[in-house]
């Protein structure tokens, strides 16, 4: 193939993360999320949160990170974040697996750079990927608030479940982080997020 009959046949790809419905509630309309929705919000966040990200962090490669890492969702589909670590490790081997395939539709340069901060994110070595994961995982909770705990509802989620997300915001954006924990807080105290176990004393 020709390098564009390559490039779009890797953007009729991408264009399949739109039918990827996630957990997460939306309010208006009430439905679930798509992945191509949720990427595009939290690629909207790095812009707009860019004074939280550690001094010196590419935002345009935190963005970058973005758009591309649920790409691999077309394939290999969305799961929960607050899923048994065994179900976590089948999604993990059947998205990249999904990246091998998907990033080598492209001519061999650009899928090679797509493929490198895919992993880049992934692996958290660097500050925009750690950026990138931390509205990664501020975005969802942004949205359960917003929808009245629906989702952590219907997954049974309590809020030590959701705590343990937090650690990684903290780790891409300490600011972010604080933030997300006073998020949670306040979602117990509304009675939208059920209190961790030994709370409910």
């Amino acid at each position: 193939m020709d390098r564009l009959t390559r490039q779009l046949s890797f953007v009729q790809e991408a264009d399949r993360l739109k039918g990827v419905l996630r957990r997460t509630q939306l309010t208006d309309p009430p439905r679930r999320e798509n992945s191509a929705e949720h990427s595009w919000h939290v690629a909207v966040m790095a812009l707009a949160l860019a004074d939280h990200a550690p001094a010196g962090t590419s935002i345009d490669t935190v963005v970058a990170m973005l758009v591309l890492h649920d790409l691999v969702e077309a394939d290999a589909g969305d799961l929960s974040v607050h899923a048994p670590a065994a179900a976590q490790e089948r999604q993990h081997a059947a998205e990249r697996a999904a990246a091998d395939r998907l990033y080598a539709l492209l001519p061999d340069d650009q899928g090679a750079e797509l493929r490198r901060l895919w992993d880049e994110f992934e692996e958290r070595a660097t500050p925009e990927a750690r950026f990138a994961r931390a509205l990664d995982r501020l975005q969802p909770i942004l949205q359960d608030v917003q929808a009245g705990g629906r989702a952590w509802r219907e997954q049974g989620v309590t809020a030590d479940q959701v705590l343990a997300k937090v650690t990684l915001i903290e780790d891409g954006s300490p600011s972010l982080g604080r933030f997300a924990r006073r998020l949670v807080e306040q979602a117990v105290a509304d009675g939208i997020l059920a209190a961790a176990p030994d709370d409910r004393c």
